[in-house]
């Protein structure tokens, strides 16, 4: 089974490992503002990314969600553990494994998804994915010449919640895009300004190569 892909929330996810005796344990995504709660106190960096952060970039729902997500960067990870402290965490080991993620443990490149449930054997409840970061620059794990500042890579709802910029994320899902993706594509296209929508054209061609999403962000 393919490898989970971080800020492309929709792939398959990884199969889990053993234990847990639960097998395959269901998914019952946390609602946005319990997560924005948790995350609020956990002292670093952090972004709602996926398809919530894509709602929150045009003002409204769009479609149901099979999970919520959360973006921190690499370095800050430990702070995951303390905003989800008495949580189990379990991390994926490529190529798609689940195994408990140990406290205080760093999680090297190569690991980018880590489940999250309150309890032993119960649902999962958030995503957290861990992105690289380079000083003050974040850097794509896809392609590590697609970078900018940090602080540029997020935005603020207006009711304050802090979420991946919507070119961004468009930049991961336009790898391999569904239904689902061309849905949020279409939905944001109009609210993207010129150079969010130069900079998504050229990450993707930089990336891809041609893309049938470039013709309609030039």
């Amino acid at each position: 089974m393919p490898q989970n892909d971080p800020l492309c929330p929709d792939d398959p996810k990884p199969r889990l490992g053993r234990p847990p005796a639960d097998g395959a344990a269901p998914w019952d995504p946390a609602p946005l503002r319990e997560v924005v709660g948790l995350f609020g106190r956990a002292g670093c960096r952090w972004w709602i990314a996926g398809g919530h952060a894509i709602e929150l970039a045009v003002g409204r729902e769009l479609r149901p969600h099979a999970d919520i997500d959360v973006l921190v960067l690499r370095d800050d990870q430990h702070a995951v553990q303390d905003a989800l402290a008495g949580w189990e965490w379990w991390a994926a080991d490529p190529p798609g494994s689940l195994r408990p993620w140990r406290r205080d443990e760093y999680l090297h490149p190569g690991v980018h998804d880590v489940w999250c449930r309150p309890e032993p054997g119960g649902p999962w409840r958030i995503q957290v994915m861990l992105d690289e970061g380079r000083g003050g620059t974040w850097v794509s794990r896809r392609d590590a010449t697609v970078c900018r500042p940090v602080a540029g890579i997020g935005a603020v709802s207006p009711d304050g919640i802090p979420y991946l910029r919507p070119e961004i994320q468009l930049y991961y899902k336009a790898k391999r895009p569904r239904p689902k993706d061309e849905q949020d594509f279409d939905a944001v296209l109009p609210l993207l300004g010129t150079g969010q929508r130069t900079w998504l054209a050229d990450a993707i061609t930089h990336t891809l190569g041609p893309h049938p999403w470039t013709a309609r962000l030039r």
